[in-house]
């Protein structure tokens, strides 16, 4: 991987607060989502599940769920992806891993398994996301900070799919970017047994 790319998706990243007035095409969020499906999900489940928030009256109603410091960001941002996961996922397998269609599997696993499950999948789905975005040159700003009951009451009632967290997408300002702050080293981070 050459210096350009490995600084686009890592090095120079950075989790953007503030966009620049610029729209993202529904071209773009497309193309994202075509690299991020690709992410590796146990028994190929694919549990994760996005809602783009974009239009003037859906942002309206993202912001009232948001905490006050994540209102302004969230107003600069073109697109807000809801992250979200479906917790009837098991319905999917037909299509996605036909092996496991009828393999009880899923609906006989304690609920205190199955939600970890869950989110760990399409939580590792959505950090694939991140890096599919900034592939397609979108800057991110991911973010916890809203009450998830209400925006999956604004925006999945009636289905099984629930939030869990939220990324802006759009041009980065670089507005009020502070310095990196420091990552951990291999050895304070990492054990080879």
């Amino acid at each position: 991987m050459d210096t350009d790319t490995l600084n686009t998706l890592f090095l120079e990243a950075r989790s953007h607060k503030f966009f620049l007035n610029k729209p993202v095409s529904e071209e773009t969020l497309k193309k994202v989502y075509s690299l991020a499906r690709m992410a590796p999900t146990a028994w190929n489940t694919c549990p994760m599940r996005i809602a783009f928030v974009q239009s003037p009256e859906a942002k309206e109603k993202l912001l009232t769920t948001l905490s006050p410091g994540n209102v302004e960001k969230t107003k600069s941002a073109p697109v807000t992806a809801v992250m979200a996961i479906d917790m009837d996922f098991p319905k999917s397998l037909g299509v996605l891993a036909p092996q496991m269609a009828e393999d009880p599997v899923f609906s006989n696993m304690p609920e205190k398994v199955f939600q970890p499950f869950v989110y760990r999948n399409a939580s590792l789905q959505a950090g694939v996301f991140i890096v599919a975005a900034r592939t397609c040159g979108l800057d991110c700003g991911p973010m916890s900070g809203f009450r998830n009951a209400q925006v999956d009451e604004l925006f999945f009632a009636g289905t099984c799919w629930k939030s869990n967290f939220l990324i802006n997408l759009g041009y980065g300002s670089g507005q009020k970017l502070p310095q990196r702050s420091p990552r951990l080293p291999f050895d304070g981070a990492c054990k080879i047994l």
